[in-house]
């Protein structure tokens, strides 16, 4: 997958070549608003998708590439379901009612993707889920600023270097370890506000310097299962949240796909923008 939008470079013929290469799902944006969709964190240039955007939504659903919300805006995120004719993924969110980030997902939005037919996949990093976390990591920004500010003119022309020496100033000043149990509350949370065939497990583990106590690694995975089970879940409903939700919507996405064929006709499946759509 493609983990932001503006990989394409405004051009749908790129975003088929993608395609080509392997390539079968793409988060709209990262954390930076782009040319034609606005992210979660960072300020909004087109109230959500442009023109162009809704075109991308549609050459992804006439490919059968999976269209990733995670990292969007809940106003992208509302134009992307009333634009797509297939199921979507965020595939790495988790419940904005349990934790107040913006890159979870408000309870609306959770019944507008079950409604959809997608798959909201749980992301474990504690200062997205914990709550505690989040005021604990909002109160660390404000006590390091001078450090992070005298780190940032340091090494200003070496990114590398800033990274390591910011890395490390966080690794000084840990944060209060998240109990798993706030992870698998997500999964429940979600599990009831969309229903348990709309619930997946999205991790993370390559992108987040800190996990939940006993989710460390790949390793730790079958305790999930094991705390859905303790929790009162079936077995069926288990394997749906470890993958087979994601499955069945992947198979719909496709049949979407083939639904409409895959002839390339019009100005529109050949455009490129040079400038941001409004």
């Amino acid at each position: 997958g493609i983990e932001g939008g503006h990989a394409i470079e405004n051009s749908l013929s790129a975003l088929r070549e993608f395609y080509r290469l392997g390539i079968r799902y793409m988060t709209l944006t990262h954390n930076n608003t782009n040319d034609w969709a606005d992210a979660c964190c960072d300020d909004a240039r087109h109230n959500g998708l442009s023109e162009f955007g809704k075109e991308v939504v549609r050459e992804m659903n006439r490919l059968g590439m999976f269209i990733d919300i995670s990292h969007v805006s809940d106003k992208t995120m509302n134009d992307v379901l009333d634009t797509t004719r297939a199921p979507v993924i965020a595939s790495h969110s988790s419940a904005r009612a349990l934790a107040a980030h913006r890159r979870n997902i408000p309870d609306e939005l959770l019944r507008r993707i079950a409604k959809n037919g997608g798959v909201v996949m749980i992301n474990f990093y504690p200062v997205f889920i914990d709550q505690k976390a989040i005021d604990a990591s909002a109160a660390r920004a404000a006590r390091l600023k001078p450090q992070l500010d005298a780190l940032n003119e340091q090494y200003k022309a070496d990114a590398k270097r800033l990274d390591e020496e910011t890395t490390k100033l966080y690794a000084a000043n840990p944060l209060p370890p998240t109990p798993l149990s706030v992870l698998i509350d997500h999964i429940d949370h979600v599990a009831k506000v969309a229903g348990v065939d709309y619930v997946g497990l999205g991790s993370d583990f390559d992108g987040v310097p800190s996990l939940p106590e006993g989710m460390e690694d790949i390793t730790q995975l079958p305790v999930i299962t094991y705390e859905l089970l303790r929790r009162g879940y079936s077995e069926r409903d288990v394997r749906k949240v470890l993958g087979e939700n994601l499955l069945r919507a992947f198979a719909e996405a496709e049949r979407v796909a083939r639904s409409q064929g895959r002839t390339i006709s019009g100005e529109g499946s050949l455009r490129r923008i040079n400038s941001p759509q409004k």
